[in-house]
C-alpha cells in the first residue's frame, strides 16, 4: 500500500520535475535564461495557452475533446474589435450606437459561450462524436471570422482595451497574467471544491455509471463546453489587446498547443483523471521549451518536430499509467 501511494506521487511529480529538468538545462546553456525578463516573458507567452487550455481540461475531463477553441479565440476578438472599433449602426432609424471596452468584453464572451453552447448542444442532443462536432465548429467559426472582418485586420482599439494584453497591474505583474491567475485559481475551486467539479469526474470516469445514478450527464457536457467556449473568448481579448489587431488568422493550431498542454499535464484523453494545476504545468513545460530552443538557436520547424515527440512520450506514458 504504501509503495502504491509513493508511487502515486512520483506520477504527480513528474511533471514538476520535468519542467525543473528543462530550466536548469536551460539556464546552464544561456545566462540570460534565468533572468526576471525572460521569466515573465515565458509567462506573458503561456497566459493565452494556459486559458484556453482549462477550458480544454475540463472538456477531455469528461472525454470529449475541442479542436475549436483557436478559431473560436479569433471569432470573439474580431467581434469585441469591430464593435469597439465601429459601433453599432442601425441607417433605417438614423442611429449609431457606441459600443465600450466594457461592451466589447461582453460581446466577446457571449460569442465564446454561445458557440461553445452550439458544441455541446450537437454532441449532446444530435449524438455527433466531439471530435467532428468540433472539427466542423473550427472551420464554420474560421470562416465567419474572414467574412466579418473581411480577409483584413481590424486595428486601432485603444490603450484602453490594449491594457488587456500589453498593461502591467500596479507595474509589477503583467495585466494577461493577473486574468490567468484568476481564470485557473477559480477552475481549481470548481473541481475541488464543488458538486460541479465531481460531476464533471464522474462523467469522464464512467458516463454509464454516472447517468444510472441520476447525474444529467448532457447538462454537464454542454456547460463544459459553454465554459471551454468562454475561455477561448478570454483568450481572444488578450491575444487581440496584445497586438492592437484582430486578425482573422489569430489563433491557428492553438487546440493542437492546448491538447499538449493538457496531456502533458498528466490529464488522461479517456477522461476522469486529471488536474488543472497539471494543466498548468503542461502550459509551462511548453512554453519553457519554445522560449529554450529559440534562446538557444534551434530551427522553428524543429522545434515543431521536439514539440511534437514530447507530445507523443505524455501519450505513451499515460497509457503505461492506465495498463499498471
Amino acid at each position: 500500500m504504501k509503495f502504491r501511494e509513493y508511487k502515486t506521487r512520483l506520477e504527480n511529480l513528474r511533471s514538476l520535475a520535468a519542467l525543473f529538468l528543462m530550466v536548469l538545462v536551460f539556464s546552464v546553456l544561456r545566462e540570460d535564461f534565468r533572468t526576471l525578463d525572460n521569466f515573465w516573458t515565458v509567462m506573458r507567452q503561456v497566459s493565452v495557452n494556459t486559458c484556453i487550455s482549462v477550458g480544454m481540461t475540463l472538456v477531455i475531463l469528461t472525454g470529449g475533446i475541442d479542436l475549436s477553441v483557436g478559431s473560436v479565440l479569433a471569432l470573439s476578438g474580431a467581434f469585441a474589435a469591430g464593435f469597439l472599433r465601429n459601433g453599432v449602426e442601425i441607417p433605417a432609424l438614423n442611429l449609431f450606437v457606441g459600443v465600450t471596452v466594457l461592451g466589447s468584453i461582453v460581446i466577446a464572451g457571449f460569442v465564446g459561450s454561445g458557440l461553445g453552447f452550439f458544441n455541446g448542444l450537437m454532441i449532446t442532443r444530435f449524438k455527433i462524436p466531439p471530435f467532428v462536432a468540433t472539427l466542423a465548429m473550427l472551420t464554420i467559426a474560421r470562416g465567419l471570422t474572414e467574412l466579418w472582418t473581411g480577409g483584413a485586420n481590424i486595428t486601432g482599439l485603444g490603450s484602453t482595451f490594449d491594457f488587456f494584453g500589453t498593461g502591467w497591474l500596479f507595474g509589477i505583474i503583467p495585466m494577461q497574467v493577473c486574468i490567468c491567475a484568476v481564470i485557473v485559481f477559480i477552475a481549481v475551486v470548481v473541481l475541488r471544491r464543488t458538486r460541479f467539479g465531481r460531476y464533471i469526474y464522474a462523467v469522464g470516469g464512467n458516463e454509464q455509471a454516472a447517468r444510472l445514478s441520476g447525474l444529467n450527464v448532457d447538462n454537464v457536457k454542454v456547460l463544459v463546453y459553454t465554459i471551454s467556449g468562454f475561455l477561448a473568448a478570454i483568450g481572444g481579448i488578450i491575444v487581440t489587446a496584445k497586438i492592437d489587431s484582430a486578425s482573422p488568422t489569430a489563433g491557428v493550431a492553438y487546440e493542437l498547443d492546448s491538447i499538449a498542454a493538457v496531456v502533458i499535464g498528466g490529464t488522461s484523453l479517456s477522461g476522469g483523471k486529471g488536474s488543472v494545476l497539471g494543466t498548468v504545468l503542461g502550459a509551462l513545460i511548453i512554453g519553457v521549451l519554445n522560449t529554450g530552443l529559440t534562446s538557444v538557436g534551434v530551427d522553428p520547424f524543429w522545434q515543431k518536430v521536439i514539440k511534437g515527440f514530447v507530445i507523443l512520450l505524455a501519450v505513451a506514458i499515460d497509457k503505461m499509467r492506465r495498463k499498471d
